[in-house]
């Protein structure tokens, strides 16, 4: 007689919620402090050093794992905004989207930084950067953005400024109301990436 499959399921659906939990508070703690230590994100997801060493060996698999799950979440919402017609009035409505996430993650990109390979961080922010360069050359074709510069380096300015700006409200040095962040940072970069007037005569 087979030996039913069902204990071993269960196992594996109990690590997985296990591993949810943990990525979670993983988040959550490193959103807060980006020093988080494994003992305040074991103590906020309710295990044991035990249990979340059994699944990340070490803080830098956890701070990875943490990372890569909120760039699938934010890529998730960011693939639902819509890009289509004009360039520049997509780049608006996604610089809108992708402040709110950017501003919620500066912290835990911190602590991805100071543990991860500067590849690593790159590898993992590979499909928003993707997205952004295909916007840019868009606009670049029809006239709304800048040519005299390459696109790879207009996405890495724009991503730098959202970087910076978030890295600037978490510190406390940039103090405007949300709203008023996500105003100045889409027209900061807008005006990066927008074809500049033709020079009088």
């Amino acid at each position: 007689m087979t030996a039913s499959p069902r204990p071993r399921t269960r196992r594996r659906a109990d690590a997985e919620r296990s591993i949810a939990r943990i990525v979670a508070a993983a988040r959550e703690e490193l959103r807060s402090d980006p020093s988080a230590t494994t003992d305040d994100i074991a103590k906020a997801a309710g295990v044991g050093r035990m249990t979340l060493y059994g699944h990340f060996k070490t803080r830098a698999e956890l701070v990875d794992a943490a990372l890569r799950d909120a760039v699938e979440d934010g890529d998730r919402t960011l693939a639902a905004v819509d890009l289509a017609g004009d360039a520049y009035a997509a780049m608006h409505r996604l610089l809108v989207s992708s402040w709110g996430l950017v501003a919620e993650s500066a912290a835990l990109l911190t602590a991805a930084q100071g543990v991860l390979p500067a590849g690593r961080v790159r590898e993992l922010h590979a499909g928003p950067a993707a997205r952004v360069d295909e916007l840019v050359r868009r606009g670049q074709d029809q006239g709304v953005f800048r040519t005299d510069m390459p696109a790879a380096w207009l996405v890495g300015v724009a991503q730098h400024i959202l970087h910076g700006a978030a890295e600037e409200v978490r510190a406390g040095r940039l103090e405007l109301a949300p709203d008023e962040v996500s105003d100045v940072v889409t027209k900061s970069v807008l005006a990066v990436l927008a074809t500049p007037p033709a020079p009088g005569p």
